[in-house]
């Protein structure tokens, strides 16, 4: 009788097993599916022209080439310009305004017929944006919102109200209790605004900011960064990131320091390291803006105004937020 109710238990155990192999194999092919369906394609493209009997000439200076982030705005960007029809130059802004200052000089001393430009610093850019515009050569900003004449078009989203949305729902799900650590870059405008945005809200909330640190919207600074705020604060309940290289270096951290059972961690932008915080339940919460649709509005100003054709002063793009239970949902945002 016991080896019959043994050999049945291992059986059900077995069955069991089969069971959830199947299930997760199910599962990792349909994230992998999501993942390789990629973004929506444009709903428009810009008509082709010609300028000085060629093709258009489009200059790209994004912040950097190491986040996801702007490699899609690039991507979403580059899909537009094949389409129709002109030439892209990507120019590394390397987390620095006078290297893009100095990208975008070289661009209207090269008789380029508009330029792209997510900036490091709004202010400090718009010295090199006039002058463009003093050219006859339009700007586009992109992401990063520049509030200068001079600025032909600008593509973003409103990255305080992010930052605000995301405190209130940290607020609901803590109760408006508790301390939190931020991962900024003090450096960024954008993420400034994040910064601000979550603050407010969440302190409006009854929830305190326990300390800031500053990742400077490298990887690398934001990990050290980071296992310096947990290494300082071991009770810390919560955190939040303001960029993909803060969550990023955060999530490294978390991680790290086996810190993903009493911690919970929102941010912005997914990258693989989000999502698998996502799926494990401690990040709650990212920020998800549309890059590629960013990618993709830019590139159609940008062409638009080099055909001496009009383009809107202001292209809104909402965001998203990823939670745990629609992470599927997102996951063409992990591919460039």
């Amino acid at each position: 009788m016991r080896r019959t109710v043994t050999a049945a238990a291992a059986a059900v155990l077995l069955l069991t097993t089969v069971g959830c192999d199947v299930q997760a194999r199910r599962e990792i092919a349909a994230e992998k599916k999501a993942t390789e369906q990629g973004p929506p394609p444009p709903a428009r493209v810009a008509q082709a022209c010609k300028v000085q009997g060629r093709t258009p000439k489009i200059g790209i200076v994004p912040i950097n080439l190491q986040a996801l982030f702007f490699n899609q705005i690039n991507t979403g960007a580059q899909t537009v310009a094949r389409k129709a029809g002109a030439q892209v130059q990507i120019v590394n802004g390397n987390d620095d305004s006078t290297t893009q200052a100095n990208a975008i000089d070289d661009m209207v001393a090269g008789h380029y017929d508009a330029i792209i430009v997510d900036a490091v610093d709004t202010e400090g850019i718009k010295p090199a944006i006039r002058r463009a515009k003093a050219a006859g050569i339009p700007v586009v900003a992109v992401d990063a919102t520049v509030d200068d004449p001079a600025v032909a078009t600008q593509v973003g989203t409103a990255n305080a109200e992010g930052g605000r949305q995301l405190g209130e729902a940290l607020v609901k799900s803590s109760g408006g209790k508790g301390e939190i650590g931020v991962v900024g870059a003090l450096n960024s405008t954008i993420q400034n605004e994040r910064q601000k945005g979550f603050t407010d809200a969440v302190t409006a909330g009854g929830m305190k900011i326990k300390t800031v640190v500053d990742g400077r919207n490298i990887q690398e600074n934001a990990q050290t960064a980071a296992e310096n705020l947990l290494t300082g604060n071991p009770g810390l309940p919560y955190a939040y990131a303001t960029g993909e290289p803060a969550l990023i270096g955060l999530a490294a951290a978390v991680v790290g320091q086996q810190r993903t059972d009493d911690l919970k961690v929102v941010g912005w932008d997914l990258s693989t390291q989000a999502a698998d915080g996502l799926r494990a339940g401690w990040i709650t919460g990212v920020v998800q803006q549309n890059t590629f649709q960013f990618g993709y509005e830019a590139m159609n100003a940008a062409i638009d105004l080099a055909c001496k054709r009009t383009a809107p002063k202001d292209v809104p793009v909402p965001t998203q937020i990823v939670t745990p239970a629609n992470v599927k949902d997102y996951l063409y945002y992990l591919e460039k």
